[in-house]
């Protein structure tokens, strides 16, 4: 069954203009609501490196006026790398902002942190970062030298260390391998704080978010999961005398012009058999505005959006993010 073709764009494109859309934020820790900045941004997905639909990309979310554009770091996989990509990127726009999903695994911290801080100074402050443990692909925990550790608690260790670099403090610390003593890092970020976000959807993986990160960016639950898990976090920030912002909660979402190809329905229901894929994976132009719309209702503000299948050319896609969505922005 098709679900979206190019005359929904098209009928998008010719429908009366929408007024702009206010939107307010229920998901603090005092259950107050208070207004909040919806964003959009862009990720090419895992596809394999392509420079050419690279420096595309960039240009067009450059020129079209989208928030960001959002790297990950898929170590096993032929994806760009987002430091990599970012730096091409940084250099090759003024206003876009440069978002990335890293594994700090199989990196020192130390170099991390100062690759890290030099992409923000080149970036003029526009770097956005999340940490992730990975997609535990087969062999990948051995590769980046990890073997069998808690990569949650791994990544507790890590956030420390960046946070005192890029303050300007000296490290002494040793950490699996690595010793440091009295180790200072230069030059620092432009943005003070550099603010660390986190993944993850489990009750320890939102409990630490909420003790140690600055945002979520959540993947693969529904709306009312999702808020769900914002008061989740809240109240661990709360216990831990800490506040995460009301709109700093995120959410990757695939989406699809089509219903797309049963077997990627099928790894969606074997990791949620509970929910219907539509969900988490919405499909053509009004489900992914629904879709969208309710996440929003539910506190999260923030989108990292990715085609569930390459785009012919991304002027076509932005064109089609443009007509269903950019009317949600604040």
């Amino acid at each position: 069954m098709v679900f979206s073709t190019p005359a929904d764009a098209e009928a998008l494109r010719a429908a009366p203009e929408r007024a702009p859309t206010t939107r307010s934020a229920t998901c603090t820790s005092t259950g107050t609501v208070v207004e909040m900045k919806v964003r959009f941004a862009i990720a090419p997905g895992g596809v394999a490196f392509d420079g050419e639909r690279f420096v595309e990309l960039v240009e067009q979310l450059e020129a079209r006026g989208f928030d960001t554009l959002w790297l990950s770091d898929i170590p096993m996989g032929p994806s760009i790398d987002p430091v990599v990509g970012l730096g091409y990127a940084a250099a090759a726009s003024k206003r876009l902002k440069l978002g990335a999903n890293v594994v700090p695994f199989g990196r020192n911290p130390m170099i991390l942190a100062k690759t890290l801080a030099q992409l923000d100074r080149l970036s003029d402050g526009r770097l956005l970062l999340s940490l992730v443990p990975g997609l535990d692909q087969p062999n990948e925990r051995l590769a980046l030298g990890i073997g069998t550790r808690n990569r949650g608690r791994l990544i507790e260790d890590i956030i420390p260390l960046l946070r005192a670099w890029w303050a300007g403090e000296p490290v002494s610390h040793q950490l699996e391998g690595f010793v440091f003593d009295d180790v200072g890092v230069e030059p620092l970020p432009v943005q003070q704080p550099l603010e660390i976000w986190l993944g993850g959807n489990g009750p320890q993986a939102l409990e630490r978010i909420g003790r140690l990160a600055d945002g979520w960016l959540g993947a693969a639950v529904t709306p009312a999961e999702a808020g769900d898990a914002c008061r989740t976090i809240q109240r661990s920030a709360d216990a831990a005398a800490r506040t995460v912002p009301a709109d700093h909660f995120g959410m990757s979402l695939a989406y699809g012009h089509t219903e797309p190809d049963p077997q990627m329905y099928a790894s969606l229901r074997k990791r949620r058999p509970d929910v219907d894929p539509r969900e988490l994976m919405p499909v053509g132009a009004t489900g992914l505005r629904d879709v969208v719309g309710r996440y929003i209702d539910n506190g999260v503000t923030k989108f990292v959006l990715r085609p569930n299948s390459p785009p012919a050319t991304w002027a076509q896609e932005l064109d089609f993010l443009t007509d269903t969505l950019f009317d949600l922005q604040t």
